[in-house]
């Protein structure tokens, strides 16, 4: 597993924070019900994510959680990081205690291919990126909808 349902759940808030306009702080109440995420548990986790600076977070009627940089500038790998730690992708994938290059396990060269892959890519992939990808999903099946109630209307 390359993340916890926890990350999975944080990466899905950031990635609705950063479709907010900047300066405007959104409740985990709100990101929870467009997510459909336990509210209960979201917060426990942006407040672990505040307290680690990658949130801002503010009480009160008008306060909430935004993000503390750019969504171009957040990783995946930091919010892996964060929640669950990079301790897993250190491991051997068989569960030995020793395995070295020098003294493998039978998994050793192929984990350690994936393994760069996975890091490479959650290094790589920003919010930003997640944002832009689900803006142009949304965009594309919105089309065929869009078609078919001009096409309705004519009628």
């Amino acid at each position: 597993m390359i993340y916890s349902r926890s990350t999975e759940y944080a990466i899905r808030a950031f990635v609705n924070l950063a479709q907010v306009p900047e300066g405007k702080y959104v409740m985990v109440k709100q990101i929870a019900a467009q997510e459909g995420i336990p509210a209960h548990f979201l917060a426990k986790i942006l407040q672990q994510l505040a307290r680690q600076g990658l949130l801002r977070s503010s009480k009160g009627p008008t306060g909430g959680f935004m993000l503390r940089t750019s969504p171009k500038e957040i990783t995946l790998v930091q919010l892996r990081e964060a929640l669950d730690g990079l301790n897993d992708f250190q491991k051997c994938a068989s569960g030995l205690a020793e395995c070295t290059n020098d003294s493998a396990c039978s998994m050793h060269d192929s984990w350690t291919v994936l393994r760069s892959r996975i890091m490479d890519y959650l290094e790589q992939t920003t919010i930003a990126d997640l944002a832009s990808a689900l803006e142009l999903k949304r965009r594309a099946l919105d089309k065929p909808r869009k078609a078919k109630k001009a096409a309705a209307a004519k009628k």
